[in-house]
């Protein structure tokens, strides 16, 4: 598989100098009545890597959506580069160059490969350049296969592919991934690997939600589980062997 590497890594445009990608403080967040997060504190550096580990339920996919203002109410602090964005609309988070990757991916089945990934606008922070069809179709030589199949005609990986490239093309820096390997057979999943790798040496800062630890544990730096909307457990890489009998009580991993 070709990869895009020629490119600088990411410059931290419109960032408060010294601050992280992402910094959530006292995070509460609720559907309707429903109390969903209960106080998540969490951080990630510029560049990293980062999976949100936990059974269904926990609170994982909700903390993504509360990070793009999807949910309910919500409470606490959530800063995105330095800048506060608890209180904005999510056409405005999205603005600050954050993208997210839903799980049901959300294609357009009557476009086209290439007309979905022309559909998204720039939203990227000020300096800031969202991917190329060229560079897209370099990291995703299926799509480029399959630019003029329309989405009902994708296979379940071609579409996962489509939902992560497209919002590559929108400029985001920080990318919100909730289970994309879910489902897919292992060659796609591979290819989704790679191209985390990829996306991590052009400085990327990325937020992944997976159920599949033998997907996520080679990529993240750093592991944050949930349980019953708190963070339970939070460790580097380096530590993951130790914990690894508490991620089986907690997980079954």
């Amino acid at each position: 598989m070709n990869t895009v590497t020629e490119r600088e890594p990411l410059a931290a445009a419109g960032a408060a100098e010294g601050a992280n990608a992402l910094e959530i403080a006292g995070l509460q967040a609720w559907y309707g009545e429903s109390h969903i997060l209960h106080g998540v504190d969490l951080s990630v550096a510029r560049g990293e890597v980062v999976t949100l580990l936990g059974r269904n339920g926990a609170g994982r996919t909700t903390t993504l959506r509360a990070i793009m203002g999807l949910t309910g109410r919500r409470t606490g602090s959530i800063r995105v580069g330095g800048r506060e964005t608890i209180q904005m609309p999510t056409y405005r988070i999205a603005h600050c160059g954050v993208g997210y990757c839903p799980e049901e991916r959300g294609i357009f089945s009557s476009l086209s490969c290439e007309e979905n990934l022309l559909l998204p606008p720039h939203i990227g922070v000020k300096g800031a350049q969202g991917m190329s069809l060229d560079e897209i179709y370099s990291m995703f030589p299926n799509l480029a296969e399959r630019r003029h199949s329309q989405g009902t005609r994708l296979s379940g990986g071609e579409q996962q592919m489509l939902a992560v490239a497209r919002i590559l093309r929108t400029g985001a820096n920080l990318l919100l991934l909730d289970e994309i390997s879910e489902g897919l057979a292992p060659v796609i999943v591979q290819t989704l690997a790679r191209m985390i790798l990829t996306l991590k040496a052009r400085g990327y800062t990325i937020v992944m939600v997976e159920q599949n630890f033998r997907f996520a544990a080679p990529l993240a730096d750093r592991f944050y589980v949930m349980e019953h909307g708190h963070i339970v457990e939070r460790f580097g890489i380096a530590e993951l062997e130790g914990k690894m009998p508490v991620l089986h009580d907690l997980l079954g991993v």
